[in-house]
């Protein structure tokens, strides 16, 4: 009788060790969260459009956190005033003539170079996820000032049929010819004035709303919009002077940027 009960209290303990031995041998589901690489740098193009331009530039920055990065960037672009009218006059369908805008008589090339921070609201996002943030800049604006040339008509003189096209830049002697939309034929050559470029140094920012799409991904894609200014030391002489148009130093305007590059741990 005794020998019975040792036995059956040996089968207990047997099954009570084997289910505590299962328990324990269960293997525990490992969860995987990419949220934790970190790049140390990021290198991207960016193409820009604004309100009175665009441009194109290079962007480099240094990670510093999760949601910091301090950053680099030099841009290239055009300004034109807001208020400039482009049209075209095509005397044929064999002889196209480019477009033009009446009363400009500079074109401004834009060269702006940058230091800024860009702040994340909150961790980033896991892999393919979206963080949002801000960025902020500031840094030198140089307009390059070059001559604007049209190709105007002249003749002879009055009731002379033969007439004579002329490429000239604006001047108080042909202020009459240049600003008369029936004496120009079209915009001459880009490359006319490129060697008569004047310089007039400023100081730009910035600031906007920033998107980065894969935040973690190798892949750097962004698009950011926002608001820039740029204030020059003196004003850019642009349109020709009226009492309705003056020309002004200072150029506010929103943007949108988009970013397409690459993040390194390097």
């Amino acid at each position: 009788m005794k020998l019975r009960y040792c036995i059956l209290g040996l089968l207990l303990l047997g099954v009570t060790f084997g289910v505590n031995a299962q328990r324990t041998l269960q293997p525990k589901l490992i969860e995987f969260d990419t949220k934790g690489i970190v790049y140390k740098t990021e290198r991207a193009f960016q193409f820009r459009v604004m309100e009175s331009g665009m441009s194109i530039g290079y962007y480099q920055g240094q990670i510093v956190s999760y949601t910091k990065t301090k950053y680099y960037s030099l841009d290239l672009g055009y300004l034109r005033d807001v208020r400039e009218r482009r049209q075209s006059k095509n005397i044929s369908i064999a002889t196209p003539t480019n477009s033009f805008a009446i009363g400009k008589i500079n074109s401004i090339i834009n060269v702006r170079g940058s230091i800024g921070r860009k702040i994340y609201l909150s961790e980033k996002a896991k892999r393919r996820g979206l963080a949002v943030g801000y960025t902020y800049e500031i840094g030198p604006s140089i307009a390059l000032v070059k001559p604007y040339y049209l190709d105007l008509f002249y003749s002879s003189g009055p009731g002379d049929l033969q007439v004579e096209i002329v490429t000239e830049k604006f001047s108080e002697e042909n202020a009459e010819v240049f600003l008369d939309r029936n004496r120009v034929f079209g915009a001459s050559n880009y490359r006319n004035g490129l060697s008569e470029i004047s310089i007039v140094p400023g100081i730009q920012a910035k600031a906007g709303a920033h998107f980065a799409l894969g935040a973690f991904d190798e892949y750097m894609k962004t698009l950011e919009a926002g608001l820039m200014v740029d204030l020059y030391t003196k004003k850019l002489p642009i349109l020709f002077e009226t009492e309705e148009y003056q020309n002004r130093p200072l150029f506010i305007r929103f943007y949108v940027n988009a970013q397409f590059g690459a993040r390194k741990n390097k």
